[in-house]
Formats: C-alpha cells, structure tokens, sequence
C-alpha cells in the first residue's frame, strides 16, 4: 500500500519510512507528478494541513499525509501563526521575516517573548470521508538576537525551553528528538501503522 507525502524534502520521506517498519511504501510529491498545487489560503493551520491531504488524496487516488507549520507569539495574539512563511510579505524571505519579528518585539523582556510551535499533521483517504488531525507543540522564547547556524525559517530566533538553546544551536539529531514536527509524527505514527496492517481509521 502507498502512503503520499505532501512534501517533496526526501529527507521526510526518509524519516517517515524508517519509523513505519515496513508495510507502507512512502512516497513524495515528485513521485506523483499528478499532485496538485495546493494553495494554503486557509486562516488555520488545521485548515491548511486538511486542505493539503484531502485534495491531494482525491488527486492522485492514494491516502496522504499532509502538515503546515506556525510560530505563535502569545504578545502578538498569535502571530505570525499561519502566515509564519510569508510574514513580511507575500514575496518575503526567511531574513525578512526574521526582522520584522524581533521588531515586533523590540524592548519586550523574557517574560512577554513566549511562543509556541506548532505543526499539525493531516492524513486523508482519496475520498476525504476519513482524516485524521494530530498536532505536535514546542515551547520556546523568542531570543533577541539569532544564535547558531543549523535549521531554518525561525530557528536561530527560538530559543527551546527545556534546553537554553536555539533550535538553530542544536544538531539536526537533537533538533529531531523534541520539536513539533517530531512530536505531530509520533502522535500519527499509530494511525499510520493501522494502515500498514490493512485495520480501519474509522
């Protein structure tokens, strides 16, 4: 049985494939050409990630799993939250919005820079009369300046509770073992693995 991605980072499709143990073949977008683009216009990132799996599963006729991320700042009511990619702007890139963040919280102490990560995954049957939410959550604090070279997006900005550091200063190794997008998967991996055996998500 095939499992579709959302996502054409093979290193993903890597990640997934050695957690499921067999049973699924997992794939990527750039093994099925007959994907759609998916325009992520909605206002949640529970939307977002349901809209992503749905059509694409009815598209290519296999399930899919699907997810969209968000960094939520509690002082700014939430944002950049869905619009974490394009925060400075339709065309931005990873710098720009970078800089309007620690605008944004210029001369905020520790104690008002909290925020969350969050990623929520979807898996959709070609039907879309089965999909499965799980969402995985990452404590942090905005730093107020970047630190370390590793990661992406906002991760020399966000400083991990739990460990004093960025997630831009932790190993991919490191970085793997607690973020969002790793604590989303291991709650979907159960739902996954029900698939690998033939069982119903129903």
């Amino acid at each position: 049985m095939d499992i579709l991605l959302a996502t054409r980072n093979r290193h993903k499709v890597i990640e997934i494939a050695s957690l499921l143990d067999g049973g699924l073949r997992v794939l990527s977008l750039d093994e099925r050409p007959d994907a759609p683009i998916v325009e992520e216009d909605a206002p949640t990132l529970e939307g977002n990630a349901r809209k992503k799996a749905v059509a694409t599963a009815a598209a290519t006729g296999v399930w899919c799993l699907a997810d969209d991320t968000g960094l939520e700042v509690a002082v700014l009511g939430g944002a950049p939250g869905v619009l974490s990619a394009r925060y400075a702007g339709p065309d931005c890139d990873t710098a720009a919005n970078n800089i309007k963040l620690l605008e944004a919280l210029r001369d905020m102490p520790p104690a008002r820079r909290r925020a969350v990560f969050r990623t929520v995954m979807a898996l959709s049957d070609p039907s879309g009369g089965t999909v499965v939410l799980e969402e995985g959550r990452l404590d942090g604090v905005i730093a107020v300046e970047p630190a370390g070279a590793n990661g992406f997006g906002y991760d020399p900005l966000f400083i991990v509770t739990s460990r004093g550091k960025t997630l831009a200063q932790l190993s991919l190794e490191e970085k793997n073992t607690l973020s969002h997008r790793a604590a989303a998967l291991t709650r979907m991996l159960p739902h996954l693995r029900r698939l690998a055996l033939g069982e119903s998500l129903c």
